[in-house]
């Protein structure tokens, strides 16, 4: 990851609503229950942003495709290796 094509972004330097759009995206994407709590997607989004504090997920930015995810770290190192073997490839 450490080409320079890939940057983490304290979620801190986020504004909420950015960081809200992304948390839902993360949920949806995951294919989260979002009927399963009494909170629904405010509970789910509650519940990532801990994540964030203890440093279970991570924003990442990809530069070439100018996208922005939430990941979790084993997301973050799986890409990182798929992303190393092929450019070692071709």
């Amino acid at each position: 990851m450490n080409d320079g094509r890939f940057i983490e972004v304290p979620y801190r330097m986020l504004p909420p609503e950015t960081l809200e759009a992304l948390l839902e995206t993360f949920v949806t994407r995951q294919g989260y229950d979002t009927t399963d709590t009494g909170e629904g997607m405010r509970g789910w989004v509650g519940e990532l942003r801990k994540q964030l504090e203890r440093g279970d997920l991570l924003i990442a930015h990809d530069l070439q495709t100018e996208t922005t995810e939430v990941m979790t770290l084993a997301q973050w190192r799986a890409f990182g290796r798929d992303l190393a073997d092929d450019e070692e490839e071709g």
